[in-house]
């Protein structure tokens, strides 16, 4: 289990122990992102009552509502539900870190070890059950928004074994599988796709140096090898799955 206090703390005693200075002038600003409504009041009460250490920012109950309250109010913070709704938050963790000073601290009922290894691997720092203590709950959020992993020793392990063995992260994970198997060559057209949006296939062409012919049959070899019928589900996908990075297309083009 995550390092915590063994004794119970005193609010006194808590706000002693983690001084403001030591979490900005203003305090922790967090974004709760949960679809049950007695939830979110709980935590805003929780982390509310810890005042001018943390407070809340904002609350969301959808993906949607998720990424514009992220992109508006640029949290340090996101507490996240996985599901939301019957929809995996998966999808958005990515674009909810577009925000550099911005982390994700998981909070769920999700039981499968790799939904939640999942969530780190697409960068939440932390994962917490939605039965954990309030005194783990607000250890998390502050030692998320220093930099810090909250996670338990298993999934620590587990982690970093698959960073160690990638290919068995890969065998874990169908879409890393899929992933793998793209060429340099496809993943540099993926980058420029993404980068020139509604771009025709001529202009993309020029971009890359080759010939519309030759752009169709890499176009064909990628939509067979991500599963995906046209561009736009290319678009989506890479978005989605983070294969348009800038870091990503430097890499490829040095």
């Amino acid at each position: 289990m995550p390092h915590t206090y063994t004794a119970s703390l005193s609010p006194s005693l808590q706000s002693s122990l983690f001084a403001a200075d030591a979490c900005g002038a203003s305090g922790i600003r967090v974004l709760l992102v949960d679809d049950h409504q007695t939830l979110l009041w709980g935590m805003d009460k929780l982390i509310n009552g810890e005042a001018p250490r943390m407070s809340v920012a904002g609350t969301a109950r959808s993906s949607e509502e998720a990424l514009r309250k992220a992109a508006q109010l640029k949290p340090d913070v996101i507490v996240l539900d996985l599901d939301l709704d019957g929809q995996s938050s998966l999808d958005i963790l990515p674009a909810l870190l577009i925000n550099p000073n911005t982390q994700v601290l998981v909070l769920t009922g999700e039981r499968n070890q790799s939904v939640l290894d999942h969530a780190i691997h697409k960068g939440a720092r932390g994962v917490l059950r939605k039965d954990a203590s309030a005194e783990h709950v607000l250890r998390a959020i502050e030692k998320v928004h220093q930099g810090e992993l909250w996670l338990d020793r298993v999934t620590m392990s587990r982690v970093l074994s698959g960073l160690m063995d990638p290919e068995a992260t890969k065998k874990n994970h169908p879409e890393l599988q899929k992933q793998a198997s793209l060429t340099t060559r496809e993943r540099k057209i993926i980058h420029i796709i993404v980068e020139g949006r509604g771009a025709t296939n001529k202009v993309l062409a020029q971009r890359l140096f080759i010939s519309e012919h030759t752009l169709r049959n890499h176009l064909t070899s990628i939509y067979h090898k991500l599963g995906v019928s046209n561009r736009l589900e290319l678009y989506v996908y890479a978005v989605k799955h983070q294969l348009g990075s800038t870091t990503l297309a430097s890499d490829l083009l040095n």
